[in-house]
């Protein structure tokens, strides 16, 4: 009983050797690629600081500033709340219905959930640089169609206003994103029973309220998951804009993410910009604030809607 005893403690003990060894490496990742780039933002956000000369403690005057002296700083964080919410409007529900369409096993339907999910594959620089070319001013092949459709009458200069850079924006960036959505509300669906649709078709009940009164309700956690996930996706949004428009016209089309990255480099017509390693913390510090707010704000709203459902 002893021995035994000896080699339990003894297996124990090397599984556990084994298992810290087994997390050691992405624990150690974690540490450089995430704990000290955050606390290195928080430190340097309370400095005047442009990554060269020395560094000079200005303690809250970098928040200040953010909140009272920097209104470009708010267009872009309205901006990024503009494409998620019109991102929420029209991807999600093209997504659901793309996906149930494709769980009835229509003829294709494999051909078309690749043909869907490619663009989700795709590098998002790569596709801001192709539509960038798609919807040029003047040899753009957006236009040419237009025209032969007899929709417009004079080439459109799509980066030249807002209106329709903010346009192109949002249309580009749901392009590349539904896709993945779409694949995660088929794997919703298909955990669905069959004899669930049966029953009701049983009962009488049409497609339309088996979708309303089955399938929404069932697919309910993954529509929480896409709607945080693609939010998320939004406030991030970086690589896109600078290639598709790169804050024009104007900066009117920037959004927070590559406001703040021309503060930590200069970067297209922001070359004349100074670096500012420590405002640009701020900035980051206060943005991850508000996305912690929203976070928390969509979880308590969620888990309320969750209990009335119950």
């Amino acid at each position: 009983m002893i021995k035994t005893k000896k080699k339990t403690k003894k297996l124990h003990s090397a599984n556990k050797i084994q298992e810290i060894l087994m997390i050691t490496p992405m624990t150690i990742g974690f540490l450089l690629f995430s704990v000290y780039p955050i606390i290195w933002v928080l430190r340097w956000s309370f400095f005047k600081y442009n990554g060269y000369s020395e560094p000079i403690f200005v303690g809250l005057g970098n928040f200040i500033r953010v909140f009272t002296r920097d209104p470009a700083y708010w267009d872009s964080l309205k901006n990024t709340f503009l494409i998620a919410g019109m991102k929420m409007v029209f991807e999600i529900p093209l997504a659901l219905v793309l996906a149930v369409f494709l769980n009835n096993k229509i003829k294709g339907s494999s051909f078309f959930r690749v043909v869907f999910f490619l663009p989700s594959v795709f590098s998002i620089a790569v596709v801001g640089l192709i539509f960038s070319i798609l919807f040029g001013a003047y040899n753009g092949i957006v236009n040419a169609i237009l025209k032969n459709m007899g929709l417009i009458t004079q080439n459109i200069s799509w980066f030249s206003d807002k209106g329709h850079a903010m346009f192109v924006i949002i249309l580009v960036s749901l392009w590349t994103t539904f896709g993945l959505n779409m694949i995660y509300f088929l794997m919703g669906l298909q955990n669905i029973s069959k004899s669930l649709y049966e029953c009701a078709a049983i009962d009488g009940a049409n497609e339309m309220q088996q979708f309303f009164y089955i399938t929404l309700p069932l697919v309910a956690p993954i529509l929480q998951l896409v709607l945080m996930l693609s939010v998320l996706g939004t406030m991030k949004m970086t690589d896109l804009i600078l290639v598709l428009t790169n804050g024009a016209p104007g900066g009117s089309t920037e959004v927070v993410m590559t406001y703040i990255f021309k503060y930590f480099f200069s970067y297209g017509e922001s070359a004349a910009m100074e670096v500012q390693f420590g405002y640009a913390s701020s900035m980051a510090v206060v943005t991850a604030v508000i996305l912690g707010i929203v976070t928390l704000i969509y979880l308590k709203v969620s888990k309320k809607m969750q209990e009335v459902e119950e």
